[in-house]
């Protein structure tokens, strides 16, 4: 990207500063260090806060040219592919901040890393920003494949909220289906897996430590619908705030109970 780029605002190059030196996923101050100097800008502030002393740099040097440009060729160096090769859920975390801020200003980061024209923002950037951060670190533990398709950007337009909680009525669709009941929640599983003659099985049931396991995984399902489920389906998403990490947390365990769903069978 060789033209001329106008100018961010101050708040725009604010956040992208924030962004690219988050205290957790973002760059080191050694790293900022070797980029500001790559790209021959200025390191006015070395021993500030690293958003800070990030933000001074690129602050001033866009205000002695009147250009943009600078910020673009931070991030393109910033987000060179190369550079997470082990660690591709930093490279999916910060693209997709990024992607949040700079598509006020009409840019984006592809997948390469490099900066490109988009249009400007609309109303979905920040829900498909969080869809493909979420989506990325489920991808990193393996979750079931059953549960990516509920990190949707739709879902996901106001919080987390939505895609957990059609995560969870996910589970009890699929007993349904496997089990050909109707019902749901406690009942639907109590009806599936427990009693003397359960109508799924996770195997021949004939140890106590078979039948032990059957127990456990029906009431890791009953404490799914109990603790997440219901409370979601009664109350307004302004009642339960969904964090990013609740929603990992919740989204892992119904990945463990589809991969336990799997190896299910009818009982003769």
């Amino acid at each position: 990207m060789a033209a001329r780029i106008d100018p961010f605002d101050s708040q725009q190059l604010e956040a992208a500063c924030r962004v690219l030196a988050d205290t957790s996923n973002g760059l080191t101050g050694t790293e900022i260090g070797r980029l500001l100097q790559e790209i021959n800008v200025q390191d006015p502030s070395p021993d500030m806060t690293k958003w800070k002393r990030l933000f001074n740099a690129l602050a001033g040097v866009q205000n002695r040219h009147q250009v943009g440009n600078h910020l673009i060729m931070f991030i393109n160096r910033a987000m060179n592919p190369v550079s997470y090769a082990r660690d591709p859920g930093t490279f999916a975390w910060r693209r997709d901040e990024l992607n949040v801020v700079l598509a006020f200003a009409g840019f984006y980061v592809r997948d390469d890393g490099k900066v490109a024209f988009t249009d400007k923002a609309t109303t979905l950037d920040a829900a498909r920003a969080r869809a493909g951060r979420l989506r990325a670190a489920l991808e990193t533990r393996s979750v079931h494949p059953e549960v990516l398709h509920y990190c949707r950007a739709e879902l996901m337009d106001e919080n987390y909220f939505h895609a957990v909680f059609e995560a969870t009525k996910g589970v009890a669709e699929r007993i349904r289906n496997l089990s050909g009941l109707t019902g749901d929640g406690a009942e639907l599983v109590t009806k599936a897996f427990m009693g003397q003659h359960p109508v799924l099985v996770l195997g021949p049931l004939t140890s106590e430590s078979d039948k032990s396991e059957q127990r456990g995984f029906a009431n890791l399902l009953i404490g799914l619908f109990g603790a997440v489920r219901n409370p979601l389906a009664h109350a307004p998403k302004t009642n339960w705030p969904m964090s990013e990490q609740d929603a990992l947390d919740i989204l892992t365990l119904v990945s463990l109970l589809q991969r336990k769903l799997d190896g299910v069978s009818r009982s003769p």
